[in-house]
């Protein structure tokens, strides 16, 4: 995707599944999913994308996001990020950030590999909030703190809005995780927002009130995909969510059923 002059380029490392009505709901309604007979399969699965987006601005090669790593359980299938890297002419040593949405497993996953940190030139850019979180906290799951723990020496902490590299600003939406971050990618008057896990169905940006259990705090997450969600309705900003089918971008319209995400 061209966003004025600069190339995002979605990097797949594999598939996902999860099914729909376990982790995705609409308080108050019997079975939302009745409204959205084509998001679900024939056994009610939701099919994700799992990767990330190589940026390169200036003299930066930037990755969003490190998908989910080495994983293959028969839901959560990876293996592929880096030779789709490569055949986007990049090596790992020639990445010089990686900047992520939040640390959940399936971002993180090639952040390091079997203790060694995989982008051995990059800095790990990730909210503060996050880190104390999932590698910090008394409580952080040990499989957590083993992944990212290797990144220490590289890592760089941030804990507001600011900008990371021209035409790339991070912008902190909690709620998600204590830590979310959207990423804005910018050039001239085109703008794209790289939103993580704000929304993980197509479903959410078309009603209000969706909730995922995932997110750690589901009000705070409700309101910030709300809000993004009404700032690009009807604009020419496109929106990419981590997990879309093929990684794609698209656009939030006004439809005559309300809101709608429509593939570029």
């Amino acid at each position: 995707m061209k966003i004025g002059d600069l190339d995002i380029i979605p990097i797949s490392d594999g598939t996902a599944t999860e099914q729909g009505r376990e982790i995705l709901s609409r308080p108050g309604v019997e079975d939302p999913w009745a409204c959205h007979p084509d998001v679900l399969d024939a056994d009610g699965a939701l099919h994700f994308d799992l990767g990330g987006f190589l940026l390169r601005t200036g003299d930066r090669t930037i990755l969003i996001d490190a998908g989910v790593g080495r994983i293959d359980n028969g839901q959560y299938v990876g293996g592929g990020f880096l030779d789709s890297l490569a055949a986007a002419g990049v090596q790992p040593d020639q990445v010089t950030d990686v900047v992520l949405t939040h640390l959940h497993f399936d971002h993180v996953g090639w952040t390091t590999s079997r203790g060694a940190v995989v982008f051995p030139n990059a800095t790990y850019r990730a909210h503060r909030a996050d880190w104390d979180h999932f590698v910090e906290a008394p409580d952080a799951l040990p499989g957590a703190v083993k992944k990212l723990t290797p990144l220490k020496n590289q890592l760089d902490l941030f804990d507001s809005e600011h900008t990371i590299a021209p035409g790339l600003d991070a912008r902190p939406a909690p709620g998600h995780t204590p830590g979310s971050t959207v990423y804005v990618v910018s050039s001239g008057a085109a703008r794209a927002l790289m939103l993580g896990d704000v929304v993980h169905s197509v479903v959410e940006l078309a009603e209000p009130d969706w909730e995922a259990v995932f997110d750690v705090d589901p009000t705070a997450a409700s309101a910030v995909r709300n809000t993004i969600a009404d700032e690009v309705l009807d604009t020419d900003t496109l929106v990419a969510p981590a997990h879309f089918p093929g990684l794609a971008f698209g656009r939030v319209v006004t439809t005559s059923s309300g809101r709608r995400w429509t593939a570029i």
